[in-house]
């Protein structure tokens, strides 16, 4: 979109409408908005909530989440995904988030009696980019990585990651569902020519009500899938249109360099392999070999696909199709480096005894075959498991093996998945490399 007059085009939203394109009193359509001034009008707020007396310390305290137990009453007029300002019992001014009816009942995203600047989405995602560029990302060998973690980005409910030109966008709210137009063309303005497509994939992750109106597309340009990436040197093939969550797990790139640092002249079993990301890293560290289990055939032809990507025979490094805990109890012993890397056992409470006890199992396993002196690497990415209670079911795993275990090193989440000090649930991925004799 070109200024006219020498006067910058500005987008006008409310909600997730885009009201008009202004400049000079015309009105413009496209979507080439990176010289644009995007606002947001001030009326955007739709109504108030009301907490009870008492209820707003989380709130002062800086947590991003209203529970329903916590609301008084809310605006008859407030639809799932409204930007709705919150007041206390006496109705003094909290701050401003999206509504929407559940055991959430707001997602704060602003703090204090000021309302949403014209330019918050442009500005709120400059802070997130900020962030990574001081983090040196992307860097030479690395081209993928997150853009915006969610709360622990200040934008509760949004999910973007950035592979080698592409932002693939991840709305777990309605509120960011409905602004997900904005967001886009924010990003655009912000990363100009760096960006080639945005493209939105949330039916999965949206409420339920909400799946059916949701489609997944590109809201900014186009790119091809699969598409490459490099993550420490590391080639990768990425589908976010078919693949798991957004196309690829970002968020074991550091763990991946931990484990690499151990696996030279090593025989390497990595279960639950999907695109065969530690695969990869093994066998450019020097491993002897590097075997890869899932139960999905289509993982492991995706994990093959990176294997002969970066230069590697799939024949002697063999991709096997097999359930994890049967593989590791008949062959553990063929290996001395193990990787446990499941996916998440236990999303709600209710099932957390339930995830333990797999956690124990599947540990106990590894534990019970690996070769003496061998390196176990294990994970969870179980949000209600906490960092002690996984600590804490793999020492009773190594007692119910018989083996003695020491902690070589602790993993968790890397620096572009942020934890909000204020925010302490937003700490998902806890792992331990462990030498096991």
């Amino acid at each position: 979109m070109q200024a006219k007059n020498g006067q910058m085009p500005i987008l006008v939203f409310s909600g997730n409408k885009k009201l008009k394109t202004c400049q000079s009193g015309s009105r413009r359509s496209g979507r080439n908005y990176a010289n644009a001034v995007i606002l947001v009008v001030e009326n955007m707020i739709n109504g108030k909530v009301w907490l009870r007396k008492g209820r707003e310390e989380s709130v002062l305290r800086g947590h991003p989440w209203i529970f329903s137990g916590s609301v008084q009453q809310a605006d008859p007029g407030l639809a799932d995904g409204d930007w709705a300002e919150v007041v206390n019992s006496h109705g003094k001014t909290l701050g401003y988030g999206h509504y929407q009816r559940g055991t959430i009942t707001v997602r704060m995203l602003v703090r204090g009696e000021e309302s949403p600047p014209p330019d918050f989405w442009k500005t709120r995602l400059a802070r997130a980019l900020d962030m990574r560029r001081a983090l040196n990302l992307p860097e030479a060998g690395t081209n993928a990585f997150r853009l915006v973690h969610g709360e622990g980005d200040g934008m509760p409910g949004l999910i973007i990651d950035y592979y080698n030109g592409v932002a693939v966008v991840q709305a777990h709210s309605a509120g960011m569902h409905r602004q997900r137009h904005a967001i886009a063309d924010a990003l655009v303005q912000l990363m100009g020519t760096a960006l080639q497509a945005v493209y939105y994939k949330s039916r999965g992750t949206l409420p339920v009500a909400l799946r059916a109106e949701a489609a997944d597309e590109y809201l900014y340009g186009h790119a091809a899938v699969p598409h490459c990436i490099s993550e420490n040197n590391c080639l990768f093939d990425v589908n976010w249109e078919e693949g798991q969550k957004t196309g690829f797990f970002l968020d074991q790139r550091e763990n991946r360099s931990w484990v690499a640092r151990h696996c030279h002249n090593r025989t390497v079993l990595n279960t639950f392999c999907y695109t065969g990301g530690f695969t990869l890293y093994a066998l450019k560290a020097g491993a002897l070999r590097a075997d890869s289990v899932d139960v999905s055939a289509r993982a492991l032809e995706i994990t093959k696909t990176n294997l002969r990507l970066n230069g590697f025979d799939t024949n002697h490094n063999r991709c096997l199709q097999a359930d994890a805990f049967d593989y590791l109890e008949t062959s553990a012993g063929n290996y001395d480096l193990i990787i446990l890397d499941p996916p998440a056992f236990a999303k709600h409470r209710e099932s957390k005894h339930q995830a333990v006890k797999g956690y124990q199992r599947l540990n106990m396993l590894a534990m019970k075959g690996i070769k003496e002196g061998g390196l176990l690497a294990t994970f969870s990415c179980s949000q209600v498991i906490d960092r002690q209670l996984f600590y804490d079911t793999v020492v009773s795993a190594a007692v119910l093996a018989g083996r003695d275990i020491k902690i070589l090193h602790r993993m968790g989440q890397p620096p572009d998945h942020p934890v909000s000090a204020f925010h302490p649930e937003g700490e998902y991925l806890k792992g331990l490399i462990l030498w096991v004799g």
